[in-house]
């Protein structure tokens, strides 16, 4: 028996998912989408090199500035070089300043361990560490490395020098991200140290040994430029020299010294970078991978600081980020970076770190400037005009040329544009998709293959129905040679866009985006509104009787009669 279709509940169910896809606009609260800067204007970032980089330096750090700030690929922020110690950033609208600090930020992660710090007295007279001026340093993120914390357990830096932070501490972190269940031993062989009596000093090369037997002895020279050093006040976003085969004097976000080791791990030994929220967890975490070489050393120096009063430090460009302890020995390479984090500056954060450092240095607070959009407000007006015109004249052939059916096309390319709107409203949220000139274009070119697909399939139909068969059977029939026609050139499409968005770059990306996002949705509404609404249509007799306006008329058809539908017989079997 020949499955029954009911097009209403089809018709019911696309305009249920049109409604809750309005409706997740509506809890956004955006009803209008973002615009790219040749529409808007918004916010240049003026990079200057410091020193002479060469070319090729120069072009790479302004790719990886541009994988930053165009991570989901739709942003459309446009990055360029000039002259040879330029990078020009332009970041359509009003761009948050942790944009900024993404652009601005070196990226440059170590790892240290801490020999001392002004809070311990171990390398002078203990004093309590600085209060910041600024109100937001206490908001600051990045309060330490950690995974998740066990019941009752308190990262020892805390207790140690009185900072207001949340208890911080390095914890392993199985496969599936949780912590540890059993509580890591320490390693017997690994006795931690109490410190050489006599400090260490450089070898003639100026090396500075094992950094984890130095820590327990800094040298004199290093003690006493952490006695002279001060720390900056808060908000001072002036880089520190951070050269990795050196002991580094520097300070933190609570104002307390420290002084740190040569570099033991460096960033490029990450493996990944990502910002989340935990499962069981409630604030947001940038977790970590190293590689493995990166994970042999992070196993050696939590085995030689496990069990002890010693802290590891992590430092981004230089700052001190966290100095916890270690809770247990970790052997995975897996941890996170836990404090005070938003959604914003984690994944700012997580974003610098996984496309690496910069390499070449940049001069601090590059020059800012807001700019106005490319194109003139009537050169785009004339263009939306030019198109809604386009979009009127293929509505007023398909009534003259389709008459009853070309309802039917209206009807579907007006909710297709509903749907794309809201996917493009959608996406401004979620994905910071950016609406530019080439975006648009790639909208309206999206018009025409969804206006191809109601030619194939009408003429499918009215050739069914040249050959005899009624309404109702010849839309069933022209359906099925119909929708493989269109798939193919849907298909074809989808293929175009990809490649176009895999191999280009800046807004050609915004185009490409833009065309698949509207011939998905052209085979949505062609699947679960066109045709469906045409089934439904069959079952009145304005249509099925062959009425001079509906299209299919004997006469629009060419022939001398159309068969006419059965009526249905009640009680029946369908």
């Amino acid at each position: 028996m020949a499955r029954r279709r009911r097009p209403g509940r089809t018709l019911l169910g696309f305009f249920v998912g049109l409604a809750l896809a309005y409706g997740l606009v509506a809890l956004t609260g955006t009803w209008t989408p973002t615009l790219g800067l040749d529409l808007q204007g918004g916010t240049r970032i003026t990079l200057i090199a410091q020193g002479n980089p060469s070319e090729d330096n120069l072009v790479e750090a302004s790719e990886i500035i541009d994988q930053r700030v165009n991570g989901s690929g739709v942003s459309e922020a446009e990055v360029t070089t000039q002259g040879n110690q330029f990078v020009v950033v332009e970041i359509p609208g009003e761009s948050p300043d942790n944009l900024r600090e993404t652009v601005e930020r070196q990226a440059q992660l170590r790892f240290r361990v801490v020999a001392c710090t002004s809070a311990d007295g171990r390398c002078g007279a203990a004093t309590a560490p600085t209060a910041p001026t600024d109100p937001e340093a206490s908001t600051s993120p990045g309060a330490g490395v950690t995974a998740p914390s066990k019941p009752g357990k308190t990262g020892k830096n805390d207790q140690q020098n009185g900072s207001n932070r949340p208890p911080v501490a390095f914890a392993e972190k199985d496969k599936n991200g949780q912590g540890a269940t059993d509580e890591p031993t320490a390693d017997p062989t690994d006795e931690p140290t109490d410190g050489a009596s006599e400090p260490a000093q450089p070898d003639a090369e100026g090396g500075y040994g094992d950094p984890l037997t130095w820590m327990d002895a800094p040298d004199e020279a290093s003690i006493q430029a952490f006695q002279d050093y001060q720390c900056p006040p808060a908000g001072d976003t002036a880089l520190v020299e951070d050269d990795p085969d050196k002991p580094l004097v520097t300070c933190d976000d609570q104002g307390i010294k420290y002084l740190l080791s040569p570099a033991l791990i460096e960033g490029t030994e990450l493996a990944g970078a990502d910002a989340g929220i935990p499962q069981s967890q409630f604030d947001w975490v940038v977790s970590l991978d190293f590689d493995s070489s990166g994970t042999s050393k992070f196993t050696e120096i939590s085995r030689a600081l496990y069990g002890t009063e010693k802290q590891f430090a992590i430092v981004l460009d230089g700052q001190v980020l966290s100095a916890p302890t270690m809770d247990a020995v970790i052997t995975n390479g897996r941890a996170e970076i836990s404090g005070n984090f938003t959604e914003q500056s984690a994944t700012s954060l997580a974003t610098s770190l996984k496309f690496g450092a910069l390499p070449i240095a940049f001069e601090p607070d590059p020059p800012v400037e807001t700019v106005g959009p490319s194109l003139a407000g009537n050169q785009l007006s004339a263009g939306l005009w030019a198109g809604g015109i386009g979009l009127l004249l293929v509505m007023v052939y398909c009534l003259f040329y389709y008459r009853g059916l070309g309802l039917v096309v209206i009807a579907s390319l007006g909710v297709a544009a509903a749907a794309t709107y809201a996917m493009v409203l959608l996406l401004s949220e979620s994905a910071n998709f950016t609406l530019s000139l080439p975006g648009i274009a790639g909208l309206i070119v999206a018009v025409g293959i969804t206006a191809d697909s109601f030619i194939v399939y009408f003429e499918r139909m009215r050739d069914e129905m040249r050959d005899g068969k009624s309404m109702p059977v010849a839309v069933e029939a022209g359906w099925a040679r119909a929708r493989n026609t269109c798939l193919a050139a849907d298909t074809v499409s989808l293929l175009a866009a990809l490649v176009l968005y895999i191999f280009a770059a800046g807004v050609v990306k915004g185009f490409a985006f833009a065309l698949g996002l509207s011939t998905l949705i052209d085979l949505v509404v062609f699947f679960w509104f066109t045709h469906p609404m045409v089934s439904w249509l069959a079952r009145y007799k304005f249509f099925n009787g062959g009425h001079r306006l509906s299209g299919l008329s004997a006469e629009t058809l060419g022939v001398d009669s159309i068969a006419t539908a059965r009526p249905a017989r009640v009680g029946g079997r369908a």
